[in-house]
């Protein structure tokens, strides 16, 4: 999977949280999809945007999962900043937390993937176990 935006920093405001893009990157094109997938091999959570010929993708790496732990804790889907424009991810929060709740435990993600998220997620995975 190509990476064609990627996130490089979050920051958090008011209870909403917001990623942001490099300003030297493209504007991410398409729509939001409102679906999230996993790149296990760049220990990435993946955004998908809706393009006339598939999908383009918006990488969320390890580094900024902690921002990811927020979101899911405010319940509020995140926005992406990219150079003064604001994009909503619609549908965020609940792709987010169908994920992280079904690579807990589950090794068809990789090891190391799999540990990594167990790890940065271990509150909110308590929260969905009691």
């Amino acid at each position: 999977m190509r990476i064609q935006n990627q996130v490089i920093e979050g920051q958090e405001k008011d209870n909403e949280i917001l990623f942001i893009l490099g300003a030297e990157d493209a504007r991410p094109n398409g729509t939001p999809a409102k679906k999230m997938i996993t790149d296990s091999d760049e220990l990435s959570f993946v955004y998908l945007m809706d393009i006339e010929e598939g999908y383009a993708y918006i990488h969320f790496p390890k580094v900024i999962w902690p921002y990811m732990q927020k979101a899911l804790q405010t319940g509020n889907d995140p926005s992406l900043l990219w150079n003064d424009e604001t994009i909503p991810l619609p549908g965020f929060v609940e792709e987010l937390t169908m994920l992280v709740y079904n690579i807990e435990g589950n090794d068809n993600y990789g090891e190391a993937f799999t540990t990594a998220v167990e790890q940065e997620f271990e509150a909110f995975l308590q929260n969905i176990n009691e």
